[in-house]
């Protein structure tokens, strides 16, 4: 090879030395500096979600802390209790208990509760206060609307569970 550049001219031995100078940059640029680059922008991506992420949760800490501490009457009591005497206890609280149909547990923190004709407005302030007050959840529902019973008044299934 040292035999065969020697015998080249200055300006063709320039030329061949120069493309051999561009072909190892372009080499070293491709092979090894390009895919950490890519690595580089895929993690900075991924760190600048795991920042944002952060701040948007930054504020819910605060309020947890806040909910925490201001929960230690009705919560702590509902706890102690099955889900199906919570249940029983707050549907009674709010007059419910005549459009249940049918309740039972699902598991050590759920129950499974059937309502018909019940109203709209009244199932959802019974949730938020089951929510609010027990921890307790919605995992799964259906509601499907009751024409002859009267305007807002629905059937619905819900299986709840609390919170751990």
């Amino acid at each position: 090879m040292k035999d065969w550049l020697d015998k080249l001219e200055a300006r063709e031995r320039l030329f061949v030395l120069g493309g051999a100078a561009f072909a190892i940059v372009a080499s070293i640029y491709g092979f090894l500096w390009l895919p950490f680059d890519r690595n580089h922008a895929a993690l900075a991506q991924s760190v600048d979600g795991w920042e944002r992420s952060l701040a948007e949760l930054r504020p819910l800490r605060s309020l947890a802390a806040s909910n925490g501490s201001g929960r230690g009457g009705p919560a702590t009591a509902g706890t102690l209790q099955a889900p199906i005497i919570v249940v029983d206890q707050t549907l009674r609280s709010r007059g419910l208990e005549r459009f249940r149909r049918r309740s039972q547990p699902t598991t050590s923190n759920g129950v499974r509760v059937e309502f018909e004709g019940v109203a709209f407005d009244e199932l959802v302030l019974w949730l938020g206060d089951l929510s609010g007050r027990h921890d307790m959840h919605v995992q799964a529902g259906s509601l499907s609307a009751v024409s002859q019973a009267g305007p807002g008044r629905v059937n619905a299934s819900l299986t709840l569970e609390r919170s751990l």
